[in-house]
């Protein structure tokens, strides 16, 4: 099995395991949102500055992991020094408007799923 590829061990076939596994991470859609922030393209340093907290090795992965499922689309020129660039693929434009919902959904419940937290933990 390929080393890139994710897949849940008592499911591999279902489709929604398969593409939460790969999207729900920590990053991915913090990778996402910032590409789809920006009308061009974006070199690597760009992304790694929008998301201050991701190390260059975990930004690395990401991206790979993301073009490898088609929602990123990496374009190397041939210049000195090397130029990269990412951007968003029509499939990931597809799914930007469904994660677009699920960041507006979490910011107007945040403060009741904290409140519903502390309660929970007796705080």
């Amino acid at each position: 099995m390929p080393k890139n590829n994710v897949t849940d061990p008592m499911f591999p076939e279902c489709p929604v395991r398969n593409v939460l596994t790969r999207i729900g991470d920590k990053w991915s859609i913090l990778v996402l949102l910032t590409l789809d922030g920006n009308e061009t393209p974006m070199r690597f340093k760009a992304i790694e500055t929008n998301i201050p907290d991701i190390s260059q090795k975990m930004l690395t992965k990401t991206l790979r992991d993301l073009e490898a499922d088609g929602l990123v689309q990496r374009q190397a020129y041939a210049e000195v020094p090397p130029r990269v660039e990412y951007a968003l693929t029509d499939r990931s434009r597809s799914l930007m408007p469904l994660i677009h919902n699920l960041v507006g959904w979490a910011l107007e419940n945040f403060s009741g799923i904290i409140k519903d937290r502390q309660t929970y933990l007796g705080k």
